[in-house]
């Protein structure tokens, strides 16, 4: 049973990369809400020690997944964040694009992200926390002339603890797996 709940995992995390892809192209961002689940089991199964599958092959084969879920993931799942947790970001993202006015706020906000994600994961797999600190003043200081607004720096603050909080926890499930 043991061997059935990882091996649910794993599939899970597969499924999880496959909704985030779509969900980032379709611009529904609800659809990485499911990536959600197999980064938790992951986290409990881990937890609880149960025992993985025999095969050497697994954790790396769960990891490589967990980390692709965490760098591909976080780009709808902070979407779907901000969407929900920002009014001025609904209503700027349902009027055309033809008349929106002043510059686009934080453009290549998802390759940094997904750059973000990488790093922040890497540097804790590779046991240097402390880079999370050089990656968050990195992105802090680029994006420094860009936060002038207040509804810009929620957008920021907001979308990178969420984006920070989901590669820690796909981090904690590549941990907790091995």
């Amino acid at each position: 049973m043991n061997d059935t709940l990882w091996w649910a995992t794993l599939v899970g995390a597969g499924v999880g990369v496959l909704l985030s892809l779509a969900a980032s192209i379709s611009r529904r961002h609800w659809l990485a809400l499911p990536a959600l689940l197999p980064a938790a089991a992951a986290i409990v199964l881990g937890v609880l020690a149960v025992a993985r599958p025999g095969a050497p092959w697994f954790s790396i084969v769960l990891g490589l997944a967990m980390l692709l879920l965490g760098t591909i993931g976080g780009s709808p799942l902070v979407a779907f964040v901000l969407s929900t947790a920002i009014e001025e970001y609904r209503t700027e993202e349902r009027k055309p694009k033809a008349k929106r006015r002043g510059p686009e706020v934080l453009r290549g906000g998802a390759t940094i992200g997904h750059l973000e994600r990488l790093a922040t994961m890497g540097a804790v797999l590779l046991g240097q926390p402390a880079a999370i600190a050089v990656v968050v003043a990195i992105k802090g200081l680029g994006r420094f002339s860009e936060l002038d607004s207040s509804a810009v720096r929620e957008r920021f603050i907001i979308g990178t603890l969420v984006s920070l909080g989901w590669a820690g926890a796909c981090t904690a499930a590549i941990t907790l797996s091995w």
